[in-house]
């Protein structure tokens, strides 16, 4: 086989496969501008805010991204993540001793059983259980909400987490297109410099 039409053939292999690349990675970056917008619009419909500085707690001053967000208002999915764990979750653990909703379930089963038995037997400590009930549901219904809350924000956090990678996969394919494109190019200029008559084995014998 001629040396030059071996050299037009890698050459437009290349191009096709830095062609296919390239393809992919506009797909890759649809995909990942989507994550990101979709995340960011999603977030910003919550108008969820971050405590400005001088209110935060001690506690919540340990956490370098509430510092840093103070008073921001929530549109990425970093952002996300950082409120679902160092605030909500900070507070969470403050209400029942950390109790979980699905935890908390156990007690108050448990005290609705007792305040039915004292007013079938019209116990004097039945006002005392109901508050206690009324307490305890109370805790469950907040951590619920907060819990609920929480794994929404890093259900958004994870999409935004699509997105990023998406695009690292789309840059890696940029770079790999760029590639394949410029040896395509170097073989094509190598082709043109061929003799029209040199063939493959012709040239592997001059090496030698």
């Amino acid at each position: 086989m001629k040396r030059r039409t071996l050299d037009i053939l890698f050459s437009i292999g290349g191009l096709g496969l830095a062609v296919l690349l390239l393809i992919v990675g506009l797909v890759l970056s649809a995909n990942a501008n989507f994550a990101n917008d979709y995340v960011r619009d999603q977030l910003s419909e919550q108008n969820i805010r971050f405590t400005p500085a001088a209110n935060l707690s001690a506690e919540e001053k340990k956490a370098d991204c509430l510092v840093e967000n103070a008073g921001k208002l929530m549109t990425s999915g970093k952002q996300a993540e950082c409120y679902a764990n160092e605030y909500i979750g900070l507070h969470l653990k403050s209400i029942a001793g950390g109790e979980t909703y699905a935890s908390l379930g156990t007690p108050e089963r448990e005290l609705q059983a007792k305040v039915t038995a004292a007013r079938q037997a019209n116990d004097p400590a039945l006002p005392e259980l109901e508050k206690q009930l009324a307490q305890v549901q109370g805790q469950r219904e907040t951590v619920f909400k907060g819990e609920t809350l929480r794994g929404l924000l890093l259900t958004s956090y994870g999409f935004s987490e699509f997105g990023v990678k998406a695009q690292q996969g789309a840059l890696a394919m940029y770079l790999g297109a760029g590639l394949l494109f410029l040896l395509s190019v170097a073989g094509f200029v190598h082709a043109a410099r061929t003799p029209a008559t040199a063939t493959f084995a012709a040239a592997e014998k001059v090496r030698v």
